[in-house]
């Protein structure tokens, strides 16, 4: 039995993931759940999986599911999904809440020596300097949930650092592949929302759009698996059938190849280091169409470009990187800025931050705060 905490559960990932636990009542137990605000989905949640916990970082729609459950502990705010984060009774934690939100209750976690189903790739991106040694200091597992990260985990299991060349990222290449810069500057939120292949929430659907998602991506590779920027590449794969690939020393690659359902990421992550039955959908090789590759076109998606910069500049860029590209997404979901200039955001905000050492959290996280507040400088002069 392992016992969770689902920080994110009213999330794409968060549900699916309680979409396993409905599928092996035997094997999982909801010890804590975490949300931001979903407070009429947490309530049905609550009623259904009964966890010891439940906490919302909005503390007006934490009172409201009070009130609906009075005889339930709900917490609110930071601290409140640090405390469902690092439940002594739990084995495991699915960290789902998207963005920076979910670094501090995630970073917690590990440091109480909680095994991490990782679905959030920014706090990685944000503080892989201060993530990983904690990983290794406490000997927790540090599962990847992204579905390239998980085919990257799978290809590597039972392989040397040493022997690998190379990693391989496959995009779908998003909504806006066979679109030119000058049809970029029309799309609208819809369009943006509408990817070919996979079933996300908002912010990521967007950042897979503007291929960001395959940038913040390549940095999280990098520290998961300590292999340098120049050893980690993208290929566009519009089937989006096979995940990922390792090219070793030898010229071997291995690829990964499964359905897109992100439940069986999840569960990969969930059920380590075992491999558990399941009655997912199976892939159909018969089925199958030919399989695409092209190179990425960084002059049309520059947020590629951006993210490795900003892995390469090290320090405190990658956190300004995230923080800009949060700013701008949320901005274009609002519809105050065009699609087109989010890498234009993030561009201003690099050229203007002023890096640090990454020595801890509090570094990290005033990264964070300036490079958001230049971000919506910049749209508040030049977009408004």
């Amino acid at each position: 039995m392992k016992r969770l905490a689902i920080l994110g559960s009213t999330g794409s990932i968060g549900k699916s993931a309680l979409d396993l636990v409905d599928l092996y009542p035997e094997r999982f137990q909801i010890v804590t759940l975490a949300a931001q605000k979903s407070v009429e989905l947490l309530h049905q949640q609550c009623l259904k999986y009964r966890p010891e916990i439940v906490a919302l970082y909005d503390r007006e729609a934490a009172r409201d599911l009070k009130q609906r459950l009075p005889e339930m502990k709900v917490l609110s705010g930071v601290e409140g999904v640090i405390e469902a984060a690092t439940h002594p009774h739990v084995d495991v934690v699915l960290a789902g809440i998207a963005g920076a939100a979910g670094l501090i209750p995630t970073y917690e976690a590990l440091l109480k020596k909680k095994d991490v189903a990782l679905a959030n790739k920014e706090i990685l991106v944000m503080a892989g300097e201060l993530i990983m040694p904690i990983v290794k200091s406490t000997q927790v597992n540090l599962l990847p949930v992204d579905s390239e990260h998980c085919a990257l985990h799978q290809c590597l299991r039972g392989s040397e650092k040493r022997e690998v060349h190379r990693l391989v990222l496959t995009a779908s290449g998003g909504p806006f592949l066979h679109k030119n810069k000058q049809q970029l500057e029309q799309v609208t939120v819809e369009e943006a929302l509408n990817h070919p292949t996979w079933s996300m929430g908002p912010k990521i659907t967007v950042d897979s759009a503007t291929l960001m998602n395959k940038g913040l991506e390549v940095i999280e590779a990098h520290h998961l698996f300590g292999v340098k920027p120049d050893r980690i590449s993208i290929v566009i794969h519009p089937q989006s059938i096979i995940h990922s690939m390792v090219e070793f020393i030898d010229g071997t690659v291995l690829a990964q190849m499964s359905i897109t359902d992100m439940r069986a990421a999840i569960l990969y992550a969930l059920a380590y280091p075992d491999r558990w039955n399941s009655n997912l959908p199976r892939l159909d090789l018969l089925s199958l169409a030919a399989l695409e590759f092209h190179a990425p076109d960084t002059d049309k998606f520059p947020c590629i470009r951006l993210a490795y910069q900003a892995l390469d500049d090290g320090q405190t860029y990658p956190t300004a990187l995230n923080a800009s590209n949060e700013v701008a997404v949320r901005c274009f979901l609002d519809q105050s800025l065009p699609f087109s200039s989010i890498p234009e955001v993030i561009d201003e905000v690099l050229n203007r931050h002023v890096p640090r050492t990454v020595k801890d959290l509090e570094t990290v996280l005033e990264a964070d705060r300036e490079a958001r507040r230049m971000a919506q400088e910049t749209i508040d002069s030049v977009y408004s």
